[in-house]
C-alpha cells in the first residue's frame, strides 16, 4: 500500500531520480520552460517552487540548500578567470554557477510579490512509442 506517500519513484532508484530532477531543474532555470512527460513534470514542480521560496529568502544558507538541491559543480577558475569574473565577464563560468545567479537574481525578483505557484503545466500531445502524455513545465 502507498498511504501516505507523496512521491512518484518514475521507475528509478533514488539517487538516479534525484540526479534526474537535478539535471531537469538546472535546464528548467536556465530556459524557463522545459518539455517532460506528466509523471515528471510533477515531481518537477515542487522542486521548481521550493527553490524558487529559497531564493526569496536570499541568505547563505538558502544559496547552499538550492546548491545542494541541484547538486552543483562549481569549477576552479584561475586567477586571471578570478579577476575577470570580478570585473563582470562570466565566460569562464560553467553552467551551474550561472544557474545560481539567475536564480537568486532574475527569479528573485520576478516572484518577490508572489505567495506561490510559480510554474504551471501546459499539457500537450502524446509521446509516440509509448503513449505517455508530454507537458511543458514553466515559469510564470
Amino acid at each position: 500500500m502507498r498511504h501516505r506517500k507523496h512521491t512518484c519513484k518514475l521507475g528509478r532508484t533514488g539517487s538516479h531520480k534525484r540526479a534526474m530532477l537535478a539535471n531537469m531543474l538546472k535546464s528548467l532555470i536556465r530556459h524557463g520552460r522545459i518539455e517532460t512527460t506528466i509523471a515528471k513534470a510533477k515531481e518537477l514542480k515542487r522542486s521548481a517552487d521550493r527553490m524558487v521560496t529559497l531564493a526569496k529568502e536570499n541568505t547563505v544558507a538558502s544559496r547552499r540548500m538550492a546548491a545542494s538541491a541541484m547538486q552543483l559543480r562549481y569549477n576552479p577558475l584561475t586567477s586571471k578567470q578570478a579577476r575577470l569574473a570580478k570585473k563582470g565577464d562570466t565566460r569562464a563560468y560553467n553552467g551551474d554557477r550561472l544557474v545560481i545567479g539567475k536564480l537568486f537574481g532574475e527569479l528573485r525578483e520576478k516572484f518577490a510579490q508572489r505567495k506561490g505557484g510559480y510554474t504551471r503545466l501546459i499539457r500537450k500531445q502524446f509521446q509516440v512509442g509509448d503513449s505517455a502524455e508530454k507537458c511543458y513545465i514553466e515559469y510564470l
